[in-house]
């Protein structure tokens, strides 16, 4: 599964999730097997060829119509911010659906 994240930098240890309008990197996580098969930094959305299954989110009032409308599934981490963290929530299924 491809999960998309939007990130304050680069560095596999140290960047953080952001806010969509404060994005400085994107990272594509391939999880298979319950485990990062791979991972990609991106600086634009529009640069990924692959197929993105999830993007998580900072919060519920993340502008997300955009992902919506190409049946993205958007998930929320309220309190995860790095790599590890998201990816061990989501595969505890901690992640959250968005609030209307």
């Amino acid at each position: 599964m491809y999960l998309l994240i939007p990130l304050d930098s680069s560095s596999r240890d140290e960047a953080k999730l952001v806010s969509l309008n404060e994005v400085k990197k994107w990272v594509l996580l391939d999880i298979s097997e319950g485990k990062i098969a791979e991972i990609d930094f991106y600086d634009t959305k529009e640069e990924i060829m692959d197929m993105v299954e999830a993007v998580v989110v900072i919060g519920d009032n993340e502008y997300v119509w955009p992902f919506q409308e190409l049946q993205i599934m958007v998930l929320v981490a309220h309190t995860q911010r790095s790599i590890d963290d998201i990816v061990e929530a989501f595969l505890f299924k901690e992640l959250h659906d968005l609030a209307y």
